[in-house]
């Protein structure tokens, strides 16, 4: 029991290690893909609140969610491997 608390413990924390990396990652490019869209169509007014609103539509969109799959997908391919293991 000790073994499965010691598997749980460390795979949340470099789980969480690996999604904070990618959605400060993820962010990065969406503010960059922003600013150079500003740049390209020349857009008057302040880049900043247009920056600022994209990146509050990026939050709120499904491919900001999708990358909870880190926490999903490892768990449950950890799952059916254990479960493979002890019952087949």
């Amino acid at each position: 029991m000790l073994g499965l608390a010691r598997l749980v413990i460390i795979g949340f924390v470099v789980l969480t290690i690996i999604y904070v990396a990618l959605s400060l990652y993820s962010r990065a490019v969406r503010r960059e893909k922003l600013e150079k869209r500003w740049d390209e169509e020349g857009r008057p007014g302040d880049m900043e609140s247009f920056v600022r609103e994209g990146l509050e539509r990026y939050d709120n969109s499904v491919r900001r969610k999708l990358i909870l799959g880190v926490y999903v997908i490892p768990i449950c391919v950890v799952t059916g491997i254990i479960y493979y293991m002890n019952f087949y």
